[in-house]
């Protein structure tokens, strides 16, 4: 988890507007390996934006990128707002016993970059700690070892941690693995709901399709942004062939959304 912030007060001022992310053509690279060339892109208040393509197509760097935990080789970005970010996978040593208050503690601790070598939370962060926790549905689990937990309440756990600093800006990669279907779909209708109160969440996804009555656009990458909108501009024929290789079917449910059928292809 990481959270940074920068100048909200000259966002309004400059832009007149809510942007939380501004992405302005950047390019990143590995050991001079470009991993994502020339994306723009901006999110505003509130949006709930899926992040999708094949593996290896960038997405987490383009998160990483917007976490401030790479430097582009190339353009910039601005975010205006505190930053949580959730990676794919988040590594807690199984021999240092914490519990999972103290796994989501933690992120409250090392709040503004600087870690508290005091352990003391005060009452109003105690107070963060447990909603987090009871929007997760692990308050119950709270004193319990957290490598004792499965998979998925591990994530649920993790996700805890990033909501705890109460941030403006959500970012997740690829938070449903592990999970099951009852989990996804309570974690997809809390972060609709932070989305609805004003927090930009954008998350890595698989299959966007368990998503689709809940996001505002879809960023549609392969080292380069393919399509950026909303589902029916992005999901094209034309969008996912450039994409993916293969042109992706999709159907339309009951309720007019599009869903994608992806198959045996990895999204």
């Amino acid at each position: 988890m990481r959270a940074i912030k920068t100048d909200e007060g000259e966002n309004r001022r400059k832009t007149g507007a809510e942007v939380k992310v501004e992405v302005k053509n950047i390019t990143c690279a590995y050991n001079g390996h470009v991993a994502l060339k020339d994306v723009s892109m901006d999110v505003m208040r509130g949006e709930f934006v899926a992040v999708m393509g094949p593996n290896g197509s960038g997405k987490t760097t383009l998160l990483r990128a917007i976490a401030g935990m790479i430097k582009p080789v190339k353009g910039e970005v601005r975010v205006y707002g505190s930053i949580s970010y959730m990676p794919q996978k988040d590594y807690v040593n199984p021999n240092i016993p914490m519990k999972v208050w103290d796994v989501v503690a933690m992120s409250i601790l090392a709040k503004g970059k600087k870690f508290r070598w005091s352990v003391k939370l005060s009452e109003e962060e105690k107070r963060a700690v447990e909603e987090a926790l009871r929007a997760v549905a692990m308050f119950e689990f709270r004193n319990a070892p957290f490598t004792d937990l499965s998979g998925g309440q591990q994530q649920r756990v993790l996700l805890a941690r990033a909501l705890a600093t109460k941030p403006d800006i959500l970012l997740l990669d690829e938070p449903f693995n592990g999970v099951d279907l009852p989990t996804q779909e309570k974690i997809i209708n809390l972060l609709s709901e932070l989305s609805s109160r004003g927090i930009t969440v954008i998350t890595v996804v698989h299959n966007v399709s368990p998503l689709i009555h809940h996001v505002s656009k879809i960023a549609l990458l392969n080292k380069t942004l393919i399509a950026y909108g909303k589902p029916e501009e992005v999901l094209t024929a034309e969008n996912t062939l450039r994409a993916y290789g293969v042109s992706i079917p999709v159907t339309v449910c009951e309720e007019g959304y599009l869903h994608p059928l992806f198959g045996d292809i990895h999204g």
